[in-house]
């Protein structure tokens, strides 16, 4: 029996030692419960983008987490052409608040599919 009193005490440690890596106010609570998760941002992102829209993300190039929440720059194919490399596609700057609420969209350019970007020279 001294064995299961063991067991059941070391069993106890890491739940405290849990406890203290947990939030410690409610107010801490609730905020870590409504914080959503990069992944789950990106997704709710482009689904709220689509049904404003009516546009399909094919990629996102930027995301990141600003003070207001969060920012990410979205690529969709506006314009579909043949061939392919001549579709429209255009650039999207999309803001969420911290919840994940998109809060505002615009385009930052449109450009065919098969172009680069212009190339920059530092000295020019």
């Amino acid at each position: 029996m001294a064995n299961k009193e063991n067991t059941s005490q070391n069993s106890q440690e890491p739940r405290e030692s849990q406890k203290s890596q947990e939030p410690h106010t409610e107010e801490d609570n609730r905020t870590a419960a409504r914080r959503p998760r990069p992944m789950e941002v990106l997704r709710e992102a482009r689904a709220q983008f689509g049904e404003l829209t009516g546009l399909t993300a094919e990629s996102v190039t930027t995301f990141e987490q600003t003070e207001d929440g969060w920012s990410l720059e979205v690529e969709v194919l506006e314009l579909a052409r043949v061939p392919d490399t001549m579709s429209l596609m255009a650039s999207y700057l999309v803001e969420l608040d911290p919840e994940g609420q998109l809060t505002g969209y615009r385009r930052l350019r449109r450009y065919e599919r098969g172009r680069a970007d212009a190339h920059r020279s530092g000295g020019r």
